[in-house]
């Protein structure tokens, strides 16, 4: 009989090992994914950067890489924890997932609370940094910047194509265009002398209004991701309590 109850222990406690290596797994998983999301918002969207007066856009892309490394090197601590049935690492591995936990819901109330800002932001920045400092000197990263969003998400100007009126290299005597050649459908040198709907991005939004629409679909990504992770975080700890319980006591 009490070899049975012995038996019976040992099973419970390697079906726990078990499913705490399966979630370490998911849980490394979960790290990479919200590291290449960083590493590709950092990569494919820097230009951006230079449109905006916070550091918000990058801050978030280096939080997202810094998060996606410690998750991956807290799932190789849970897998070491696991197979080695070490229970001081099991502890060090459970606070590192409370931890996290935590970091996670007060980066989500943060994430929230600035975006309102941010929204204010582009909207009264973009507009004059585009009529201030588009194809002027030094202002380069500004440029490239406008001509990428333009072309990327099929629009012209801030709020509309007319907001290039008032931009000082429009004005310029030497330039013969009503809008930038970023602001065409088929862009071509001196394509913006002509701003007709068939020709520009007239009709289709002002950029601003893209623009939001793409953070905040970012934002939806990484909120989406962290309840993910945060759900498999709570998954994880109750497992490792479990396993914590069961296990003898270690022997190093």
């Amino acid at each position: 009989m009490e070899a049975q109850g012995e038996k019976t222990h040992s099973c419970g406690t390697i079906c726990l090992k078990y499913l705490l290596f399966l979630f370490n797994i998911l849980f490394w998983l979960a790290g990479g994914a919200v590291l290449a999301v960083g590493v590709w918002t950092m990569v494919e969207k820097s230009d951006y950067i230079s449109l905006l007066n916070s550091s918000f856009y990058s801050v978030s892309a280096y939080i997202l890489i810094a998060a996606g490394v410690i998750v991956i090197v807290t799932g190789i601590i849970g897998c070491c924890a696991t197979l080695k049935e070490m229970k001081s690492l099991l502890i060090v591995y459970l606070v590192l997932l409370l931890c996290i936990f935590l970091l996670e819901i007060i980066a989500g109330v943060l994430a929230y609370v600035t975006y309102q800002e941010l929204d204010e932001e582009l909207r009264h920045n973009l507009k004059v940094t585009m009529q201030d400092k588009y194809q002027q000197p030094g202002e380069e990263s500004v440029t490239q910047a406008v001509d990428k969003l333009q072309q990327e998400f099929k629009c012209c100007g801030s709020h509309n194509s007319s907001d290039w009126r008032d931009c000082v290299w429009i004005q310029s005597a030497e330039n013969e265009r009503l809008v930038p050649d970023s602001c065409c459908k088929s862009p071509s040198e001196l394509c913006g002398r002509r701003d007709h709907p068939s020709n520009i991005y007239k009709v289709e939004g002002g950029c601003i209004m893209k623009l939001e629409e793409f953070i905040l679909s970012q934002l939806y990504i990484i909120g989406a991701v962290g309840i993910g992770i945060a759900f498999l975080q709570l998954v994880g700890m109750m497992f490792t309590c479990c396993l914590y319980q069961n296990l003898k006591e270690d022997p190093y």
